[in-house]
């Protein structure tokens, strides 16, 4: 049996030859350039936050921009434009599916 295909695609900040991408704050520029794709459409005042679809990240020291694929079905150029930003800058993407953090431990 296949598994479900993810619905989260990661943008990582280094190039597939290992380099880290630069400037460093690429993935917040390319997240604030996206917030206007987002459930329902533009609201008002909702350039001051990201879309739920395209969140900048840090994973494992690593800047990642976590992209779902709802961007996809509603929009597909965007989709289009950030896989495509990801391509042209040689930037590694892994399929995955981004995990809570685990509550607190008990005391």
């Amino acid at each position: 049996m296949t598994p479900p295909p993810s619905k989260e695609v990661f943008i990582q900040g280094m190039t597939r030859d290992g380099r880290t991408f630069r400037p460093s704050d690429w993935a917040e520029r390319l997240a604030g350039v996206l917030s206007q794709f987002r459930p329902g459409g533009p609201q008002p005042g909702s350039h001051l936050s990201y879309s739920p679809w395209c969140v900048p990240t840090t994973i494992n020291n690593v800047k990642c921009v976590v992209v779902h694929r709802d961007l996809r079905d509603y929009d597909v150029m965007a989709w289009d434009f950030v896989m495509n930003f990801a391509k042209d800058n040689d930037l590694q993407v892994a399929e995955a599916c981004l995990l809570p953090d685990p509550p607190p431990a008990a005391r």
